[in-house]
């Protein structure tokens, strides 16, 4: 039997969550619990619209790892939170203050309730679901706020990106024929749009003077990075100077960005259950935590549509 599989980039949506909903939204003790409820209503709509048979939250066990900060030392950088001099050297994200304390919610949350949380150490959430999507033998959804993962769709393997386009209640389905459209590309070219574009929300510079819709030409004139870098060493090309030049002075940045950009495919991962479950892993715990943080309803939905 085929079965489908969805992916969560759980930090995205909880994030989603976070700013979607009113913080407002609290425990009996006045804790904002806005992310938690929003991520838990948010996961109950995703399984009641598209019945996944295998449910994964995917996780940042390190949201900007060494190896891509060694390769691209702008990466990311602008959203490491500021610490004293004599902290741990060690990145600390940038989160909102009343978001941070709703993390180790959703964890006990979703080990609860028995949905799998995967991560890896030294890699991000964009790189367990680059490995996931690419063992899978079905269909594919990838919850997603982040664009670098539209990369991962693929016509031929049954994968696609399901993107928030309003909150955490309207998505859109992203496929290759969207990409087309919206990119000039297909799937498999979005890393090589993305990586010469740049993008200063994660520290890519990209090549000066490269945006969206020039990348996008000369990955259709040239067919991808390899190609467009052939084009560069050609003098009988059609290549503007302009372009040419540009071009040959990222070559640094261009070496190393591809490693960076691209998501890792062959991450280690623990043993793990996937297939949503139908019935709490620890009822006593699901009780506990609804009670201490007063998740009500958001719980007892996303428990009844897994059972459903």
């Amino acid at each position: 039997m085929t079965r489908r599989l969805m992916l969560l980039d759980t930090a995205s949506l909880y994030f989603r969550a976070y700013f979607g909903v009113p913080d407002s939204v609290k425990a009996p003790d006045g804790t904002p619990v806005n992310a938690v409820r929003g991520l838990l209503d948010f996961i109950a709509r995703l399984v009641q619209d598209h019945r996944p048979d295998d449910l994964v939250a995917c996780m940042d066990f390190d949201w900007r790892p060494a190896w891509r900060v060694e390769l691209i030392p702008t990466y990311k950088a602008h959203r490491v939170a500021e610490e004293a001099p004599e902290a741990a050297a060690v990145d600390q994200e940038e989160v909102p203050d009343t978001l941070s304390p709703q993390v180790p919610v959703i964890d006990a949350v979703l080990d609860a309730i028995g949905i799998a949380r995967v991560g890896s150490a030294g890699y991000e959430a964009d790189d367990v679901i680059g490995t996931l999507a690419g063992r899978a033998t079905g269909p594919v959804d990838i919850v997603t706020g982040d664009r670098d993962l539209f990369q991962l769709v693929s016509d031929e393997r049954r994968a696609r990106v399901l993107y928030p386009v309003k909150g955490v209640g309207t998505l859109q389905l992203v496929d290759e024929a969207l990409l087309r459209e919206k990119y000039g590309v297909d799937g498999g070219g979005y890393a090589d749009l993305a990586l010469l574009r740049g993008d200063p929300s994660d520290g890519l510079p990209g090549v000066p003077g490269v945006g969206e819709k020039t990348a996008a030409k000369l990955l259709a004139a040239h067919g991808d990075l390899a190609g467009i870098m052939a084009a560069v060493d050609d003098p009988g090309s059609k290549l503007t100077p302009t372009q040419r030049k540009r071009l040959d002075e990222a070559r640094p940045y261009l070496a190393v960005a591809p490693k960076v950009v691209r998501v890792a495919s062959d991450v280690p991962l623990p043993p793990f259950d996937a297939a949503v479950p139908r019935t709490p892993r620890d009822p006593r715990a699901v009780d506990a935590l609804a009670e201490r943080w007063g998740l009500g309803g958001s719980l007892r939905r996303v428990l009844s549509t897994l059972e459903g």
